[in-house]
């Protein structure tokens, strides 16, 4: 009898003890990104906290025929995952929004692609594209997602990329971190 009443003691105590584990950690928003740009249409959003980088989000690219094709990169910090991208492309001097095609899938070592998303928003301008199940790919740097961008006005010379990435450091007292910005890239050759 005493040992059912210990048991039921220790089991209540251990699932009370547990119970909020899910809450330890901490979640943050970095949405105050440095930029950095190394050139003409190729630059890059960076987000730190305390000093200490946590990621990045870049794009290089240059006009061809008309279209943009440009070249992504995620990067982040060791010890985190990627758990979710989304991207939103499109043109502020534009009514229309420009066409948006994913050239190259992204792929891991030994898993199935993502899944990627792509779709008009409700309220927003432009093109979303949103990247999920990362499986392997989620600990590594992301640089193979490839996208064409076409204006549909003559007078569009700038593209912006409003940029959410998800980001865990994993276990019970590890810190989430949502990454919010944008990026702007000018490209000239569009109004000529």
């Amino acid at each position: 009898m005493r040992r059912r009443r210990f048991l039921t003691t220790a089991g209540a105590a251990g699932v009370t003890a547990t119970a909020g584990c899910g809450t330890l950690g901490t979640e943050q928003m970095l949405s105050n990104p440095t930029r950095h740009s190394d050139g003409q249409g190729r630059a890059s959003i960076h987000f730190s906290d305390e000093g200490s980088e946590i990621g990045h989000f870049g794009v290089d690219g240059a006009v061809a025929d008309g279209v943009i094709p440009l070249r992504t990169e995620i990067w982040h910090r060791e010890g985190t995952t990627v758990e979710s991208v989304e991207l939103r492309v499109w043109l502020p001097e534009a009514e229309t929004p420009p066409q948006v095609a994913v050239v190259s899938p992204v792929e891991g070592d030994s898993s199935p692609p993502p899944e990627i998303r792509l779709y008009t928003p409700d309220r927003a301008s432009g093109t979303a594209i949103e990247v999920t199940d990362l499986d392997d790919l989620a600990d590594e740097t992301i640089s193979t997602l490839e996208l064409l961008v076409r204006p549909r006005s003559a007078s569009a010379t700038t593209v912006v990329f409003d940029v959410t990435m998800g980001l865990s450091a994993g276990g019970i007292l590890s810190t989430e971190y949502t990454l919010d910005g944008e990026l702007r890239l000018e490209y000239p050759a569009l109004g000529q």
